[in-house]
């Protein structure tokens, strides 16, 4: 055929792949990016089952595999663990007071991690600090190296960016980091209470753990970072363009931090967070 219409094979298959998608093929894609978007941890098997049962599209797997791929939507698989936390020091340890705070107002709490995020052929650490108050990242940094200095660094941010009066209390879990000696001094001339988490209780720094989790579902495994630069100029462009400004957080009646923070009372004048603990009948309510 191709020798009778005196056309080459080459462009004859090239035809097919240059051919305009019909609107069945448009509608389908439509479909599977909406389905990966709104659902970022599932794989395609999983994409595949919400497009047959809730869409009522048949549709096979190897059809939405080719798709997702094609989009760069495939879900980023979950990489080998890295310990950033190293409780097994000689350095003094703290009580978990943060747990019975009652915070009403910013500057109160501050909570405080270390994640990891691996590029491609390295891991990078970041320190963040937040206000529990609010929810606000108030200090971060990112590192090459996992040492106190990273922690310093996104504390020293976080005290030039609010200035906190003494009787903050900051909470952090027992990492090395976070009980070394540079920082525990600056934290004390700050006249500020430490806090620390039980060993192997993330849950007692929910706040920290759940913003981490934010940060690596919506902006870190959406984006394939190759180098350190690139990285650290997208966490700071979501912190301070997105996450703080802009997202909104149930537990601050679908508020962002920042204009949850200005809706506070003017003019009441800032004092420590004051301890709350359930009495008896609230523990045993059957006593």
């Amino acid at each position: 055929m191709c020798e009778l219409a005196k056309v080459s094979r080459a462009g004859f298959y090239r035809s097919f792949m240059e051919k305009a998608p019909t609107e069945a093929e448009m509608i389908l894609r439509d479909a599977i990016q909406k389905a990966a978007l709104a659902n970022r941890s599932f794989g395609y098997r999983r994409i595949t089952a919400v497009l047959q049962n809730q869409e009522g599209l048949q549709v096979g797997v190897k059809v939405v595999r080719r798709i997702l791929k094609q989009d760069n939507l495939l879900a980023v698989a979950k990489r080998k663990f890295v310990v950033t936390t190293d409780s097994n020091h000689r350095f003094r340890v703290y009580q978990n007071v943060a747990r019975d705070l009652e915070l009403t107002d910013i500057n109160q709490l501050w909570v405080a991690d270390i994640t990891y995020v691996r590029l491609g052929d390295e891991f990078v650490y970041l320190a963040v600090l937040l206000d529990a108050f609010s929810r606000k990242v108030i200090g971060w940094a990112l590192g090459r190296t996992l040492d106190s200095e990273l922690a310093v660094r996104a504390l020293d941010r976080a005290i030039a960016t609010r200035h906190p009066q003494p009787g903050l209390v900051h909470h952090s879990d027992r990492g090395s980091q976070y009980c070394s000696d540079g920082y525990v001094s600056k934290l004390e001339q700050l006249g500020a209470t430490l806090s620390m988490s039980r060993p192997a209780s993330p849950w007692e720094n929910g706040k920290c753990e759940s913003f981490i989790k934010t940060l690596k579902k919506e902006e870190i495994n959406a984006r394939d970072y190759r180098t350190f630069e690139h990285l650290e100029e997208h966490i700071e462009e979501f912190i301070e363009t997105i996450y703080n400004p802009v997202r909104l957080h149930s537990a601050l009646q679908y508020r962002s931090p920042v204009a949850f923070e200005r809706s506070r009372k003017p003019g009441v004048p800032w004092s420590p967070a004051t301890m709350s603990f359930l009495r008896h009948q609230e523990i045993y309510p059957d006593v």
